[in-house]
């Protein structure tokens, strides 16, 4: 993991002296970058450079923070809703870095659950101030359906296709457990057609009847999730590791490289794990305010400017999927595709498992009847990306032309979600 600057000492002495180079590799959080240690400006500078770039993301999330907030209390909501998503994505990437914190100290699955859970926490948090906009503005909630499908959409074929690419640039292939992408995208077809269920009584006109059969499919992935759960912690964690065929492995394995030793001067890495959950969560709750102020603008805008409700699903799912993109792609470039495969895929089985449930549920407590009743596009659209992630992960390798062909999947999407109505 990047975490606070650390000066590749090792490598440097074994050179020459550290102290006559005059360009070095400083790793950061977010980088590695080659300096000029020469130069009277980086000298100068360095303290500041050090502030920006490990706490830029908190910094500009609380910029625009204040932003957002006066700008919605005097009423200009194009710029509120603009900059509360700024915010949410800055505060999610410190999410992120906190979650990946945790990760590095934790085991397989458990550290791709704190990431995924992280990020899911945002998604049902921006999801749920939607479904509150629904009290007064009932379409709301068909963004919300669009959202917890354009969810897996992005997850399957954004994140996932983006990391294969970018890996596969790097490496002619990578690989993985074929065990945890098997594993995965059984779970997501049988979740899938779960959905058709209250989808197909849709055409009864029953209302009753549908939410009946919404509450009882909620259920049921609960419970689902819950033996999924038990499978992947207990009986059978190693279908979601990296097997001895990883290339990262036998090298690590050949010779006994261990993770390099980071000087820990990044705030949340000098915490134990209870304090760095703490803030966590604290800057979780902190998107749920700006949440609010972005749903409560953004319907506003969606309606005036007559924006499908597929695309606006869209935008809220890239704005939660974000913070765990930047992880992936940095996994997929260091050879790390079984964390990708985790991320991508168990945020997809969390975001149709969990989601759904826990949104129908804070929908009653809100008076609000919260229907799984999604259009024939939604559930097509997620079928094709189970299957497409079944056919470029199922031989446990993946190369740069799968990675295209997700983007090219989702592009398509796309165009299709702007212009359904």
């Amino acid at each position: 993991m990047d975490k606070s600057w650390t000066l590749y000492q090792k490598k440097a002495k074994n050179l020459t002296n550290f102290s006559s180079l005059d360009k070095i590799l400083i790793k950061s959080r977010k980088g590695v970058t080659l300096l000029d240690t020469s130069s009277p400006r980086i000298k100068h500078n360095s303290s500041l450079y050090h502030i920006f770039t490990e706490y830029g993301d908190i910094i500009i999330g609380l910029v625009s923070t204040i932003a957002a907030i006066y700008l919605h209390s005097t009423h200009h909501p194009y710029m509120s809703v603009i900059l509360s998503a700024i915010a949410i994505g800055s505060f999610s990437i410190t999410v992120a870095e906190i979650a990946e914190i945790l990760a590095d100290r934790l085991e397989e699955p458990y550290a791709s659950f704190v990431l995924t859970f992280s990020a899911v926490a945002v998604e049902i948090l921006l999801l749920f101030m939607i479904v509150r906009e629904a009290i007064h503005s009932p379409d709301a909630l068909e963004t919300v359906k669009g959202g917890i499908i354009s969810a897996v959409i992005v997850d399957m074929n954004v994140l996932l296709g983006l990391a294969v690419f970018i890996g596969g640039l790097s490496f002619k292939e990578q690989e993985h457990n074929e065990d945890t992408s098997s594993t995965y995208t059984t779970i997501l077809l049988v979740a899938s057609s779960a959905l058709l269920v209250p989808s197909i009584l849709t055409y009864t006109n029953d209302s009753h009847t549908l939410f009946e059969a919404s509450v009882m499919i909620a259920m049921l992935l609960g419970v689902f999730y819950i033996a999924i759960f038990i499978f992947q912690t207990k009986t059978h964690a190693h279908f979601f590791k990296a097997t001895a065929k990883s290339r990262l492995f036998r090298i690590k394995k050949k010779f006994h490289i261990e993770d390099e030793e980071e000087d820990e001067d990044y705030f949340f890495d000098k915490l134990n794990n209870i304090s760095n959950f703490f803030f966590m969560f604290a800057f979780i709750l902190i998107i749920g305010i700006l949440a609010e102020l972005f749903a409560n603008d953004g319907i506003a805008i969606a309606k005036e400017q007559e924006i499908s409700t597929g695309l606006a699903g869209l935008i809220i799912a890239i704005i939660a999927v974000a913070p765990e993109l930047l992880t992936a792609i940095k996994a997929a470039k260091d050879d790390e595709i079984q964390r990708v495969i985790n991320i991508a895929m168990g945020a997809s089985t969390v975001s149709i498992m969990l989601t759904v449930p826990i949104l129908m549920g804070l929908a009653f407590v809100n008076g609000i009847e919260l229907t799984l009743d999604f259009n024939a596009f939604q559930v097509g659209a997620l079928i094709l990306t189970i299957i497409l992630a079944w056919k470029t992960t199922d031989d446990g390798e993946t190369n740069y032309f799968e990675g295209i062909s997700h983007l090219m999947f989702f592009l398509g999407y796309a165009v299709i979600a702007t212009l359904y109505k």
